[in-house]
């Protein structure tokens, strides 16, 4: 088996970066809807071979940028998807779109792998100026077998550049590769470290992978003389293969816990809504018949109703000018208490207009309403990330000189909110809010001062083809899962769900299907480790990780 791996390497160092761009394809086929998660791993740890074998700084770099490449071009090929239903750009600039943003997300990874050549190079020269017994020049040796430094050195790096990700140029952390644990019950750990640091585990298990698969076969063909060959030939893949099975374990353990249904009853609607259909003036009062119908109470118990985001197209509040209105916002409000028992209360996203003094209608913002079954306005919540091209221009006075303001579609900017934030629902408890992608963004999704019982996710995956929507789910579960709170999601299209606080999907509705959930929101655990802490736990394990590494690697290990 070791030299079929030799011979495997030998021929990927005649073809470096090519072959780091199709083990980049191949490792996100372990993202939803494909969950090939064994093939992420076994391409991670061929990336990994790569890596551990160069010997100059730009070649690993671009080994590191080539597997980026090809990782996030076809994760994230439902972005093209988007383009499909914006008339004012052609369809073929959405794969445009993808490139370009596989091209500088690969950055990521690439400095992963540079910061793992540059620690090693380091701390080679720290060999020889520390005078070592073997002394080795500034010129790397090529590694067969990946060393336990170049291994945490490299799940610590690519942790940081996860983190780094999901803020810089306001972020972008989709498809976090801790997310492939998700379908298979491994994505435990996430409670303590973090979804960027559960990647960071991933890595290192892949690398005890690939050292076992070299060091195996030649241990195995040597005399079991002392412990070693019991170590490395029965205890180590023992080990190797009861790490997994023990967290999907205590997993499945806190499952009963977690999935315990609470008093709040909730229902959730899809009205299965198509995108190409949401927006179009002659079928808005056939969309909100859709919603109705969904919607009727089957008894008088008071519920709570949670509706998509952007549900309908009327203004609730007062206030606006006349021509902003296609009916009054009480008219309006009463066509939502005609769906309610006495008591229910609805969560919906609607619009908000920002006026200025003159009454121009100069920003927008895109909310979840509180409408009471009397007609009344509860708290409101205004969506804090936005998706930069898609709810807001950035430097629109720039680009629109230049004639590149087709790139977001409208004439005016959605304005943030402030940011994480907990609505008091009076019997219905406390609900953290985050409209649509806002939920991928670990550590950002609640209120630390006011911790919610349960995490709302209004939604509009119409945009996101047949990829995205199973992403999203994924990583709402992770959020949950962080958290210990239930999250519930309401999705025109799909995918709307009922999810606990272990991130397991509790009711869910298909993609392109129409139908209702009747549950009860499932019962928050006790704040988790990540919960108190956030991304501190991630990144303090990550620059832990890049101590071991040095320290190791000035031990020759």
């Amino acid at each position: 088996m070791t030299a079929f791996l030799l011979r495997i390497t030998a021929l990927a160092d005649r073809y470096t970066r090519l072959s780091a761009f199709i083990l980049g394809l191949v490792s996100a086929t372990g993202f939803a809807p494909l969950n090939l998660w064994p093939l992420t791993l076994l391409a991670l740890a061929g990336w990994m071979a790569l890596v551990a074998r160069s010997t100059r700084g730009w070649r690993t770099f671009g080994m590191g940028w080539a597997f980026g490449v090809g990782h996030f071009a076809l994760g994230l090929n439902w972005i093209a998807t988007a383009f499909t239903y914006q008339a004012a750009m052609p369809a073929w600039l959405g794969w445009v779109a993808v490139l370009l943003l596989s091209l500088y997300l690969a950055f990521y990874p690439a400095l992963t792998a540079w910061g793992t050549w540059a620690l090693k190079r380091y701390a080679a020269t720290s060999l020889v100026a520390a005078g070592s017994r073997n002394p080795r020049p500034n010129a790397i040796p090529v590694a067969a077998v990946p060393t336990l430094s170049f291994i945490l050195a490299l799940a610590a790096f690519w942790t940081l550049t996860e983190w780094l990700r999901s803020w810089i140029f306001t972020g972008f952390a989709w498809n976090p590769l801790g997310a492939i644990l998700v379908p298979v019950s491994l994505a435990l750990p996430a409670k303590t470290v973090g979804t960027y640091g559960l990647s960071g585990l991933t890595l290192l298990w892949v690398g005890w992978g690939l050292r076992l698969a070299f060091r195996w076969p030649a241990t195995f063909r040597s005399k079991p003389k002392s412990g070693t060959f019991f170590s490395t030939v029965i205890l180590a893949p023992i080990a190797f293969l009861c790490v997994p099975l023990l967290v999907a374990l205590l997993a499945n353990m806190s499952v009963a816990e977690s999935s315990q249904r609470g008093a709040v009853p909730v229902t959730l609607v899809q009205p299965n809504i198509g995108q190409e259909d949401k927006w179009e003036g002659g079928k808005a009062d056939a969309n909100f018949a859709k919603l109705a119908r969904l919607t009727i109470p089957k008894d008088e118990t008071p519920r709570l109703i949670l509706w998509p985001e952007a549900a309908i197209p009327d203004y609730l509040e007062a206030g606006y000018p006349s021509v902003y209105y296609d009916r009054a916002p009480a008219a309006a409000r009463g066509r939502l208490t005609d769906l309610m028992n006495a008591g229910d209360l609805m969560l919906l996203g609607a619009l908000k207009l920002e006026l200025d003094r003159t009454g121009d209608v100069v920003g927008a913002r895109n909310a979840v309403m509180t409408v009471h079954s009397d007609g009344t306005l509860g708290p409101r919540y205004d969506k804090a990330h936005l998706v930069p091209y898609g709810e807001y221009l950035p430097m629109r006075s720039l680009l629109s000189a230049i004639g590149l303001s087709r790139l977001a579609p409208g004439d005016i900017d959605f304005w943030p909110g402030p940011g994480a934030r907990t609505l008091d629902l009076g019997r219905f408890g406390r609900a953290g809010l985050q409209i649509c992608y806002e939920i991928i963004f670990s550590g950002q999704v609640v209120d630390r001062a006011y911790r919610p019982d349960f995490i709302f996710n209004p939604s509009n995956d119409a945009w996101f083809g047949a990829w995205g929507p199973p992403q999203h789910l994924a990583q709402a579960r992770l959020r949950a899962i962080e958290e210990g709170l239930p999250v519930l999601r309401a999705t025109p299209t799909g995918i709307s769900a009922v999810i606990d606080a272990d991130g397991r999907v509790l009711d869910a509705i298909p993609m392109h299907k129409a139908g209702r959930i009747d549950s009860s929101i499932p019962r928050a655990r006790a704040p988790t480790p990540f919960a108190r802490y956030g991304n501190i736990v991630p990144v303090g394990l990550a620059l832990l990780l890049i101590a071991a590494a040095i320290a190791f690697r000035r031990r020759g290990r």
